[in-house]
């Protein structure tokens, strides 16, 4: 009996062993837990309004003076006050949605007209009741909606006085207007030195803005920006507000994908491109041999050889010249940073050049392809204008 009684009463000595470890891991675990869930409680909360913020608070991407851009270039602060003044905007991307929201008494706002060069678009848009401002009107827009008006010299935006009696401007006072300014048909108003012209035309009112940077968000709260802004778009109960973002075409019914753009047989035309290209750099590669280096007998700084050349065109007034020269080296730098070859047309080169920065292709056409300056100022402006083009096309 003494013998049989621990047998019967002791615990086996691997039951003791291996329950040891589990009994000590879940406390651990339990204080691991206590100790880290309020720093995680907190990190997650943190990540999620992060998350929240950076969703509400990022900028709306959109075009030029677009209506429900917030980007710098963008007009959804002066749509916003509009509507708080009790003024209906409409934004339309395409002429057949420019057609079903505009009715007789409401205003039709035209922004990045390079997108609308197609005639039928342009007689649809011609037909359309109710007033029109027209904002950075290239020139087939201007003659088509706003007949008799003229497209003038291009001039600096900035600050200027109304000088009119329009009672829009009036009222506003002091504006950053600029851009084209505009020779006026008989009986039209010209203001801000012709860079603003108002007229009646067919039963309706017409203004005709050569440069819409008082409209936009950046500039909206400077002078009296945001009063002309208004003055002029807050017109009527409702504003039909067409800012395209695509080039439109009579006939197309929606927006075409870049693949569906591509005809068919170019994609076979590209590779057999590629085909004839490597083989014809095998074959010359061959033939040319290693490079030779060739000692020149005279090194010549590219400042001095610049600074000489415009000392001579200042000497003979040849500002023509040098016109011509500031334009071409800047068209050499530019048209291969827009994608385009070595024989672009102008209008392809403007076009580009319009698509890429946003601005008016009559202005980005009137600085890399207009008339000769007739003073000093004039060719300076021209170098600013320029440099200013190149810095936004390499930039954005």
């Amino acid at each position: 009996m003494s013998m049989d009684a621990p047998a019967r009463t002791g615990a086996p000595p691997g039951a003791s062993a291996a329950g040891a470890p589990g009994t000590s891991a879940s406390p651990r675990l339990r204080d691991l837990w206590s100790r880290w869930r309020g720093p995680l409680a907190v990190l997650a909360v943190l990540i999620v309004l992060a998350t929240l913020t950076v969703l509400v608070t990022r900028p709306t991407p959109g075009g030029r003076l677009d209506p429900e851009a917030t980007t710098p270039s963008g007009a959804h602060a002066l749509a916003r006050l509009l509507r708080d003044q009790g003024v209906d905007v409409r934004p339309a991307r395409t002429v057949a949605e420019a057609r079903a929201l505009t009715g007789p008494d409401s205003l039709l706002l035209v922004t990045q007209s390079h997108f609308l060069a197609d005639e039928a678009l342009l007689r649809d848009l011609a037909a359309l009741p109710g007033d029109r401002l027209l904002v950075e009107p290239v020139t087939q827009v201007l003659q088509a909606l706003a007949p008799g008006v003229g497209a003038g010299a291009l001039v600096d935006v900035e600050s200027r006085e109304p000088g009119c009696g329009l009672s829009a401007a009036v009222r506003a006072g002091s504006a950053r207007t600029g851009g084209v300014s505009y020779a006026p048909p008989p009986g039209a108003v010209s203001c801000y030195d012709g860079t603003v012209v108002g007229f009646s035309s067919g039963g309706r009112n017409v203004i005709v803005v050569g440069s819409g940077e008082f409209m936009t968000n950046e500039r909206l709260v400077e002078d009296g920006d945001a009063a002309l802004a208004m003055n002029l778009a807050g017109t009527r109960p409702s504003v039909t507000w067409l800012a395209p973002t695509l080039p439109q075409a009579a006939g197309a019914e929606g927006q075409a994908t870049l693949d569906e753009l591509i005809p068919s047989g170019v994609r076979w035309a590209v590779l057999q491109l590629l085909v004839a290209g490597v083989l014809v750099a095998l074959w010359r590669a061959r033939r040319l041999g290693p490079v030779v280096a060739e000692r020149l007998p005279v090194v010549v700084r590219a400042a001095e050889t610049a600074e000489g050349r415009g000392r001579l065109y200042r000497a003979r007034r040849a500002r023509d010249r040098a016109a011509a020269a500031l334009r071409t080296a800047a068209l050499d730098r530019l048209v291969p940073r827009l994608g385009l070859t070595a024989d672009a047309t102008p209008a392809e080169v403007v076009a580009a050049v319009a698509l890429r920065t946003g601005q008016n292709a009559q202005e980005a056409g009137a600085v890399l392809y207009g008339a000769p300056p007739a003073d000093d100022a004039g060719l300076m402006a021209l170098a600013r204008h320029l440099d200013t083009l190149e810095r936004q096309v390499r930039d954005l």
